[in-house]
């Protein structure tokens, strides 16, 4: 477990980016999949702060082929999920164009994209499960080269850290 927070902790989506992205570096990933995992999570974290009831947990788990990150929350619906257009998730579309201010203000809405922008990122490589009172968001990365080491144990199907990266956590 990375880390866990209840619903009214003041700056846990900092935390867990934190959190996270220490973990990903520990683990050997390079720059730019730490960015798109750590952009990827903090739009769950987002997702089960605001809809669902916590007490809320992050975690890593180790596979053969890949390191799983999973956003726990104490909500056991999963959300309806949108059709993922093939065109770039911020592509005009021209049947929206000249549709006047309600056209606009949806274009510009600030809602709806998440897990689009969670889709392009992982390319695909995420989802949720379901348990009896909870579920969990999920992002799947494969291991990087050399495999996912770097000073992490894995136990009983997850990962713990060595300790390296708590500052700023």
């Amino acid at each position: 477990m990375l880390l866990r927070w209840g619903s009214c902790a003041p700056g846990a989506p900092a935390q867990a980016r934190a959190a996270l992205r220490c973990a990903l570096d520990q683990l050997g990933y390079d720059g730019e999949t730490i960015s798109d995992a750590v952009m990827a999570v903090s739009e769950l974290v987002a997702n089960a702060t605001e809809h669902a009831v916590g007490p809320y947990e992050m975690r890593l788990r180790c596979t053969a082929a890949e390191v799983i990150c999973e956003v726990e929350d104490g909500d056991p619906c999963i959300p309806e999920l949108p059709g993922f257009p093939v065109a770039a998730p911020f592509e005009p579309v021209e049947e929206g164009r000249g549709g006047g201010l309600d056209a606009l203000c949806a274009l510009l809405s600030e809602r709806g994209r998440g897990l689009h922008i969670v889709q392009v990122l992982t390319k695909g490589a995420w989802g949720f499960t379901k348990a009896r009172r909870t579920k969990a968001a999920w992002v799947a990365l494969p291991l990087p080269p050399g495999g996912a080491d770097g000073g992490f144990a894995i136990r009983r199907g997850g990962v713990r850290g060595s300790g390296r990266c708590s500052e700023g956590v």
